[in-house]
């Protein structure tokens, strides 16, 4: 039996960490803050004080952290990963972070006989505690081989991308039509109601044509209840726009649109917005329309 380990058990790895343990494999597991670690170890994982400590004891690592210093300290640091490697040892980056990071940190690893697998996932919090993640994985197939079984426990879809940050780089396009998708849905909303038409009737009229998609399958409801906490917080959709664009200047992409978006999430932040949903980019709309989408509760409130 695989013994893994999982570093960071914020909103959606302490779920992913959760589904590990169920399926049976034993669990070594680390974060900042005590709090999830309890919660798990009262489950049946084992509590490790330091990321050498983790990696010292398993045979695959996960980590799952906010941004890519996190995982640069967590995988190299004087406490890290790379501490206490062994060959063999297969470490898995489930967060998002730059493309050219997650080459490095592989190339590292690779020093001391680590296999390294960038894995970002795509599915926010009902994904993680469904296992019904979306998992885009770069690095070598026969790694991602030995790992399967465990990323089997996390999510239903699974794919290769290519070798090194290639994860990373279907993560960031995957951000690209999720950002998209969020402003261009708040628009919609707004756009409907301030027209005079109603807007849940809009997306009933639009979802099933050519503007169907997740996002307006899913999130409309919670938005029309006056719901606009986090699945995936407004502060990581701002933090992976600004990888998308420094990723996109080092190629010489152009990306006009999601720069755009890059900028009402950064504005959703200066507005103290950041802990809520992506979807609540639409309060960025509601401030430049000078109206506020209709809840079901109320009737309409203008500023």
């Amino acid at each position: 039996m695989i013994t893994v380990g999982y570093i960071g058990l914020g909103l959606m790895g302490k779920s992913i960490a959760r589904n590990i343990l169920k399926a049976g494999f034993p669990l070594v597991v680390h974060n900042r803050s005590r709090g999830a670690v309890d919660e798990l170890t009262a489950e049946g994982a084992r509590a490790a004080s330091t990321p050498a400590q983790v990696a010292a004891q398993v045979d695959v690592v996960f980590t799952n952290l906010p941004d890519t210093p996190d995982v640069e300290l967590v995988a190299l640091g004087p406490k890290g990963i790379l501490k206490a490697a062994h060959p063999g040892l297969i470490f898995v980056d489930n967060s998002t972070i730059k493309p050219a990071s997650a080459r490095m940190i592989a190339a590292r690893l690779a020093e001391k006989g680590v296999l390294a697998l960038d894995a970002p996932v795509s599915g926010g919090e009902i994904g993680a505690r469904d296992a019904t993640l979306t998992i885009m994985v770069g690095g070598a197939a026969e790694v991602l081989e030995k790992a399967m079984p465990v990323f089997m426990a996390m999510g239903k879809t699974v794919t290769h991308v290519g070798e090194a940050g290639a994860g990373q780089v279907a993560k960031a396009a995957n951000q690209i039509m999720v950002a998209a998708q969020m402003v261009a849905m708040g628009e919609l909303l707004i756009f409907a109601q301030k027209a005079g038409a109603d807007p849940q009737k809009v997306v009933q009229a639009i979802k099933g044509g050519a503007a169907q998609c997740w996002t307006l399958d899913v999130k409309p409801p919670r938005l029309f209840s006056g719901n606009r906490a986090p699945g995936f917080k407004a502060y990581m959709q701002a933090k992976d726009l600004n990888i998308i664009l420094e990723t996109a200047r080092e190629y010489g992409v152009p990306l006009p649109s999601a720069a755009v978006d890059a900028q009402l999430f950064n504005a959703m932040l200066q507005m103290g917005l950041g802990e809520l949903d992506n979807s609540a980019v639409i309060g960025v709309i509601e401030a430049l329309a000078g109206i506020k989408l209709i809840h079901e509760e109320h009737e309409l409130t203008r500023r």
